[in-house]
């Protein structure tokens, strides 16, 4: 179990952390007709819509209550009500998520009140689903704010029925933040290999993966989960979950509808990918496709080509906890020594990250660490860079946002192909800048005790 470590400074030098809200807007934006609706400023809109469009290359709808100076000394109520009627009304979404900033929390908003209030005001609207949910800025992180934004919809989605097995081949599953549109059409295909209907909550493949369409301006996302496929998951027969962070959500889906669950923490490396392949074949009765077991083959003769260049290599890692614990478990398997692993929160998971120490904090910490344990890589979104740079290290780009990396929003991390192409990444960056990573070397140790305090070289140390 890894030690896990928080700094207590003062303020943020080097942020990591992505907010909340920004999350709970993700989490949406993977329903189709979904929107989001931030109760606060619009300059934390504004900002959230920035932050993803630079990421994912997409326009994004995203809505605001739009607080200002007045609303938040007196009363942002009103503010909430009509942004909702405003939004039924005009763009007529097949859901929304009405999720609070750290203004509104700051003021003392009972969001859940306000839509109450909506409601009854607005009668005429009740067949949009609205899930509202309090995700503030200055707690947790984007991976929380996105697990407390999926509970919500599938708690004013899904009816509370015991229809289990009633659809024999759909398989539902719940889809953590730290897997990317990529990823989430590579589960999807795996599922489908076995001849199983896949419905995938939220589904950021459809999404956020590339359209091309003829109108100007849509004010709702296009693609996702149809709102209406949300009422069928108690009717599955199977639930499978990848993402801890998602466990709120799992344990609400399972009493309510009695669909047994399976759970994963991550889908990289070939024991989480066998596990998940042998459930697909008992699921469905079916042999495991020749296809992925060529896929497995060709995971493994990548393992061997590039253990040299992945073996004892020292590696530091910023990531959300999800993502942290995927890319480190990953690493792990391949030989490599997690020297420093930093996250923006704390969460159950940072417990089982296979490194000596997790901290919760900043990329100075991250930058800190990595200099202290002679890291020759990194791992982190595209915010790590200047550290990398600093360290004179290269970056291997992974989580959000990435902005300086072309289709780095797209990129397939899971399933056998999507670790053997990470494989590839990684050792090529290890190959092209062999001439600038430290090489392994002894180093002197000074011991100081009643029978030594001269130096003594230390075999197998580290310089």
């Amino acid at each position: 179990m890894a030690e896990i470590v928080r700094h207590p400074k003062a303020l943020s030098v080097n942020p990591l952390k992505s907010s909340a809200p920004a999350g709970a807007a993700l989490a949406c934006l993977g329903i189709n007709r979904g929107m989001p609706l931030l109760h606060g400023s619009q300059g934390c809109t504004a900002f959230a819509k920035v932050f993803f469009v630079r990421h994912f290359r997409e326009p994004i709808p995203l809505q605001t209550t739009a607080m200002d100076q007045v609303a938040t000394v007196m009363s942002a109520d009103d503010n909430v009500v009509q942004a909702l009627a405003t939004v039924c009304g005009k763009a007529k979404p097949g859901l929304v998520v009405l999720a609070t900033t750290a203004l509104s929390e700051t003021q003392g908003t009972d969001i859940a009140r306000l839509l109450r209030e909506f409601r009854a005001q607005h009668p005429a609207f009740a067949h949009i689903p609205v899930a509202a949910v309090n995700t503030p800025d200055f707690n947790g992180c984007l991976e929380s704010g996105y697990a407390a934004a999926l509970r919500g919809i599938l708690d004013v989605s899904v009816p509370h029925t015991r229809h289990a097995g009633k659809r024999r081949k759909q398989v539902n599953l719940l889809l953590g933040s730290h897997l990317t549109p990529g990823d989430v059409e590579t589960i999807k295909d795996w599922v489908e290999a076995f001849g199983l209907r896949p419905v995938a909550v939220p589904d950021l493949a459809d999404a956020l993966d590339g359209h091309l369409i003829a109108e100007d301006f849509l004010p709702v996302t296009l693609g996702g989960t149809p709102a209406g496929e949300l009422a069928t998951l108690g009717e599955a027969a199977a639930t499978i979950v990848v993402g801890r962070s998602l466990a709120p959500a799992a344990d609400l889906l399972r009493e309510r509808t009695g669909v047994p669950d399976w759970r994963f923490d991550g889908l990289m490396g070939l024991e989480a990918c066998d596990r998940f392949t042998a459930l697909l074949a008992e699921l469905s009765g079916h042999k495991v496709p020749d296809k992925l077991e060529r896929q497995r083959a060709q995971l493994q003769d990548a393992m061997v080509d590039t253990h040299f260049m992945t073996g004892l290599r020292r590696i530091g890692v910023a990531a959300d906890p999800d993502l942290l614990h995927q890319l480190c478990c990953w690493l792990a398997g391949m030989g490599s020594e997690i020297v420093a692993a930093v996250s923006p929160a704390r969460a159950a998971v940072l417990d089982d990250v296979p490194a000596a120490q997790v901290h919760v904090g900043d990329l100075e910490d991250l930058e800190d660490l990595a200099r202290a344990g002679g890291a020759e890589l990194l791992l982190g979104n595209s915010h790590v860079l200047a550290s990398a740079g600093r360290l004179g290290v290269p970056l291997l780009r992974a989580g959000i946002p990435q902005y300086d990396l072309i289709g780095g929003h797209a990129k397939t991390w899971v399933g056998y192909r999507g670790t053997r192409q990470a494989l590839f990444d990684l050792a090529n960056l290890v190959v092209h800048n062999h001439e600038h990573i430290t090489p392994y070397r002894a180093r002197l140790v000074v011991r100081t005790d009643r029978d030594a305090t001269q130096p003594q070289a230390a075999a197998g140390g580290r310089h």
